[in-house]
Order: C-alpha cells, then structure tokens, then sequence
C-alpha cells in the first residue's frame, strides 16, 4: 500500500446489512487522524458487541471525519441489492466533513460516481485498519437501529438476529407476516407475501 502515502486524506469505506431480509443497508466512511491511534482495530464480525461499542465511540472521538451512507428498503426492492450497497458507500463518502482523496472500500469493486480516487480491497476489513474502523461504524449503527426496530415490530426477533433469514425470523414472517421494513425483493420475505 505504499502508494497511498501520496494521500493525505484516505477514507475506508465498509457496508452492513446486504444479507438481512429486514431493514437497511448501512455503509460508513472513515477518515483515521494518523496522531490519534486507535488499537484493537478488526473486522467488527469478529470482535464482541461490547467492544465494538467502544471501539465505535473511540473511532468517532478520534478520526478526522466519519459519516454513514445508507439506502432503505424500498430503494433495495427498486434497484437490488448490489446497486443500492454501492449507492449507499457514494453517500458515506459524500457525507464526510473532511474530503476524501482517495477511497478503499472493502470488497471487491468500487462505487460508481464517487467524488474521488478509489481501490477496492477484498476482506479489507480485516486486513486495513481504516476499513475496520467503517465496519465498526456501520455494524454498530445498524445494530442499534435493529433493536429499535425489534420495538416497532416485536415478535421476530430483529433485536437478535438483526433482521438476519434465521430460522425464527422466517417462522415469524410465516405467522405474523411481513411488514414495511422487510425486503420484498428477498425470496423468503416474497415467499412470505404469496402466502398472505
């Protein structure tokens, strides 16, 4: 990565959510302050809610600039899945308080239309501690709006699985049926509708 040094202002950009049948997908970009090291940095699948937390608290009282993207469930019908991740990580970029000269962005292609240089970095969220710092960012921010969803939806769970197709979720969509924050695009919540 050596030829990142000629940046000043290298933003790491991670996603959450492209998976769940439930709810939004969130990206996040961070931009680290080099004077403000932050330790413990990993991918935020591997690390406990506890410490996450944490780490996501220490990340925004540090960096240079973070922001969340985001792209809500009647975008992901309308346009799938990948289009509205990709959209949503242009939005975080976008959003950032401190521009961004460059962009890795975990995976492996790179948004169309960002307002920047970028590189995309397969299971860079565990490999390149600015993305990790998204991944944190994002994954606790969904997180926290899953249990806030779990209240407006009580019964399937979302608190728990965060919206993901578990067992008890879709038993739930199967009894209680579906409602405005599921994907009506994903087979099970589809599933789900045509035997309403």
């Amino acid at each position: 990565m050596a030829h990142l040094l000629q940046y000043n202002h290298i933003a790491g950009v991670d996603e959450v959510g492209r998976g769940p049948l439930a709810g939004p997908v969130v990206t996040a970009a961070v931009i680290l302050d080099p004077t403000k090291p932050i330790a413990g940095l990993a991918d935020s699948k591997k690390l406990t809610e506890k410490r996450r937390e944490a780490l996501a608290e220490e990340i925004k009282q540090k960096a240079l600039a973070w922001a969340i993207g985001r792209a809500e469930v009647e975008e992901i019908d309308e346009i799938n899945i990948l289009h509205a991740t990709m959209r949503a990580m242009t939005r975080a970029v976008e959003g950032l308080s401190v521009e961004a000269d460059f962009a890795l962005i975990d995976g492996n292609r790179i948004p169309p239309g960002l307002n920047c240089s970028a590189e995309a970095v397969v299971k860079g969220d565990g490999r390149v501690e600015v993305i990790s710092a998204a991944s944190i960012i994002a994954k606790v921010t969904r997180d926290q709006e899953m249990v806030q969803m779990d209240e407006m939806y009580p019964g399937y769970g979302l608190a728990k699985h965060k919206g993901y197709p578990t067992k008890p979720h879709i038993t739930a969509l199967t009894e209680l049926g579906v409602t405005p924050i599921h994907r009506r695009s994903f087979r099970p919540v589809a599933e789900a509708l045509a035997r309403q």
